[in-house]
């Protein structure tokens, strides 16, 4: 078993990055824990294991049928700015005021969160590059290394998201009047930037840039 200890620690490792690392989801979790409270953010920081197993599966099933998945990437770059550009709006629309979430709130968090994986090229990249390489190595020696890898994965990826929707969240409370504006913008700003990122990449697999 002490075989599968490597698989552990590379899901660790990436899980880690990918928790803390600046892209659309970790900017969505901090902005809907600042509009709304922590529960929202989290609620983002789950999506990915909703989300992942569909992509993951996809991306197996294109590299097998697929010589070159470019075109495939391409498209979901373009789609992934078309909605970030949809989340920017939304951040510059926001009114100058903290929200309280409640039962009754529609807003959408889980949802925002699966659709924002979704048109994200980085998980499909991952899984045609480091993803199923990966599971594909591990299940030829043990399907457990398979699961440890996955749970290290997973519970750092996720775990890393969830700590920063409590930082943002326990954050609020500093956050009144204009200086809440302010760094609900700079979000709205950020998303655009990465909007901007993802129709660069889009364009670049699909050759037209």
């Amino acid at each position: 078993m002490s075989e599968g200890w490597p698989y552990l620690l590379t899901g660790i490792v990436v899980g880690l990055a990918g928790g803390f690392s600046p892209g659309p989801i970790t900017t969505l979790v901090i902005a809907q824990s600042l509009r709304y409270g922590i529960r929202e953010g989290v609620k983002i920081a789950v999506a990915p294991i909703l989300t992942d197993a569909p992509i993951a599966i996809v991306a197996i099933f294109v590299i097998s049928r697929l010589a070159d998945a470019r075109g495939a990437l391409g498209m979901i770059a373009l789609l992934g700015a078309a909605f970030l550009t949809y989340l920017a709006y939304d951040s510059f629309a926001t009114p100058p005021s903290l929200t309280v979430a409640t039962e009754g709130n529609e807003l959408n968090s889980l949802r925002k969160g699966a659709l924002t994986n979704l048109v994200n090229p980085n998980p499909y990249l991952f899984w045609f590059t480091i993803g199923a390489p990966v599971v594909h190595e591990a299940s030829t020696v043990n399907y457990w290394f398979v699961g440890m890898f996955l749970v290290g994965l997973y519970v750092c990826l996720v775990g890393g998201k969830i700590t920063l929707a409590i930082v943002a969240g326990r954050g609020r409370v500093w956050l009144k009047g204009p200086a809440y504006t302010y760094v609900i913008r700079a979000l709205g700003v950020a998303l655009v930037l990465f909007a901007i990122k993802f129709t660069r990449d889009g364009l670049t697999y699909l050759d037209l840039l």
